[in-house]
């Protein structure tokens, strides 16, 4: 993959053999975020999970305490009073079947969430082949399958992210923008890693944690040491 001056100019700022403390990686990786818009600060984990194995999947959502940057809009599938309740919390989009169609007819995806009561999960599934591939499908463990709509909406826009393991058993999620402090993103980050350790699956062998990378949206990777993080 060919890169550009300007990655390769940041790279020379990282040392791919040391494993950086938290706060000296966050610090290098707003040093490295270099491109004209604001990066997103992104953290990739590497699991020693197997997640073709049902007892080794890792999956949830946390709140991160600074957000992460980005305006988040939320759709919500619900009925009778749940949709006065969720258009009062804030979603950005409420409705029901109509917006089905309108998904499957229009290809509309002008949403990062989605959100549904229990009761129209039936009507949801319908979308499992489009929203699936694209992590938004509604799922429990997530948060995003419940009766309480408000909370659900108030945590998404207060900053919560959802983590689970792709087809590589790696585990990518944003924690913010180069825009933020060094103190924000690192509270950010261990918020996450304690996260992911307390959702280990009972059925990992050997290490759970392999390795911990930050990097900015456009920039070069740096190895987080995990010693304190996994602590």
């Amino acid at each position: 993959m060919k890169r550009g001056k300007k990655y390769l100019e940041a790279a020379k700022a990282v040392d791919r053999t040391v494993l950086y403390e938290t706060e000296e990686a966050v610090a290098l990786a707003k040093k490295v975020a270099v491109a004209k818009f604001d990066e997103t600060i992104e953290v990739h984990i590497r699991t020693g999970c197997d997640g073709r194995h049902a007892e080794q999947q890792v999956r949830g959502a946390v709140v991160l305490p600074h957000g992460t940057g980005k305006t988040v809009r939320v759709l919500v599938f619900a009925k009778g009073p749940k949709l006065d309740e969720a258009q009062a919390a804030g979603a950005d989009f409420v409705g029901g079947e109509e917006l089905i169609t309108k998904i499957q007819k229009d290809n509309w995806f002008e949403f990062d969430v989605v959100v549904a009561t229990p009761d129209m999960m039936g009507v949801v599934g319908r979308l499992g082949r489009v929203l699936g591939p694209k992590g938004l499908m509604p799922n429990p463990k997530a948060g995003t399958v419940t009766m309480d709509v408000t909370k659900a909406i108030n945590d998404i826009k207060a900053g919560k992210i959802e983590y689970r393991l792709d087809k590589s058993n790696i585990i990518h999620v944003p924690i913010g923008k180069a825009s933020f402090t060094n103190e924000q993103l690192a509270d950010n980050f261990q918020t996450l890693m304690d996260a992911i350790n307390k959702a280990k699956p009972s059925g990992v062998k050997g290490q759970y944690i392999k390795s911990v990378t930050l990097a900015p949206s456009m920039g070069p990777g740096i190895k987080v040491s995990t010693v304190k993080a996994t602590q």
